[in-house]
């Protein structure tokens, strides 16, 4: 098959996502000699930069931070020629070169154009919509236990959720705050044993079972929430507590390629095993797929097999296939 023909600027692989997926992938495209850009957030981070501490990522020391974690994928991603930029993607469209198909991914500069995209776009935390939490969101209700947990230092906080997220996220709590009450609607903890155990032993932590948040109390900042009993619809209780921390579960971030490609039922991309969606060329990888665990190493997992099934798909476009 001959060589196709189109423009410098198309790039075989393009990446929207600076996550552990994300840098997996573009070790991998890279280090295969593709053509590779990264895409970062302009205005949004990784989840995993804003984790405090990683132990069951196999081989990382025990306490190491998310952010440092990625720094590192980082950087041995660069030392194979990846490129990267920080820039906010909007959209997605469909190009043709010399009847060669690829995508153009929109930002607020010019188009950017690759023959296969992988999409490692993350998720973002559920809220609790209920009155109150939009109204003092930053002023006492947060989403990242390590960005605010030092301005609640010997003060009482609520954690929402009863997952791994938010134990893990609670335990660091108890570094700063001198009460922290775990509120979950069950009577017992989804979090994997070692961090029950963990919760259970940590003096400073305390738990509202079988409840669930009304509203947000407030005045200039958070005073408090009002609980409710899910099994006794009808009582309900003040929780006095300076902060709001909540982690109820993750929303995908599947917005850039809607429409393009087929959607779980929450939102997450659809993809095979190979990590390809119902559009050619378009792949997915991360914590933004239709998946059962969402953590660092299978997200590192999804980007190596993203970029490999990518460059199959390159060179099979190319007529270079093996």
């Amino acid at each position: 098959m001959s060589a196709i023909n189109i423009p410098e600027q198309v790039y075989d692989v393009l990446i929207v996502g600076g996550g552990p997926a994300g840098y997996t992938a573009g070790l991998y495209a890279a280090r295969a000699g593709l053509k590779t850009l990264l895409v970062e957030g302009a205005s949004t981070v990784s989840q995993i930069t804003v984790t405090d501490w990683i132990e069951n990522y196999p081989g990382m020391p025990e306490g190491t931070g998310g952010f440092d974690m990625v720094e590192t994928f980082k950087k041995q991603a660069l030392q194979f020629g990846l490129q990267v930029m920080q820039e906010d993607c909007s959209a997605v469209e469909p190009r043709s070169w010399n009847g060669t198909r690829g995508w153009a991914v929109l930002t607020s500069g010019k188009p950017l154009e690759t023959l296969a995209l992988i999409v490692a776009t993350g998720a973002h935390w559920r809220k609790l919509d209920v009155p109150g939490e939009e109204l003092y969101t930053g002023r006492g209700v947060s989403y990242c236990a390590t960005c605010d947990g030092p301005f609640y230092r010997n003060r009482e906080v609520v954690v929402i959720g009863g997952g791994d997220t938010a134990v893990q996220e609670a335990l660091f709590l108890t570094r700063f705050c001198s009460r922290v009450t775990i509120v979950h609607r069950r009577d017992r903890l989804r979090a994997t044993a070692i961090l029950q155990q963990r919760a259970f032993a940590n003096e400073r932590i305390a738990f509202a079972w079988h409840a669930v948040v009304d509203e947000v109390l407030g005045e200039e900042t958070v005073t408090g929430v009002r609980l409710r009993d899910v099994r006794d619809t009808g009582k309900s209780w003040t929780l006095p507590a300076s902060g709001v921390f909540v982690f109820i579960g993750l929303i995908p971030n599947s917005d850039l390629v809607a429409g393009r490609v087929d959607l779980a039922g929450d939102g997450a991309i659809a993809v095979d095993r190979d990590m390809r969606t119902s559009a050619p060329g378009i792949f997915a990888c991360g914590d933004c797929t239709d998946k059962l665990l969402r953590q660092v190493v299978t997200a590192c997992g999804d980007g190596a097999t993203a970029a490999f099934a990518a460059q199959l798909y390159v060179e099979d476009l190319k007529g270079n296939a093996y």
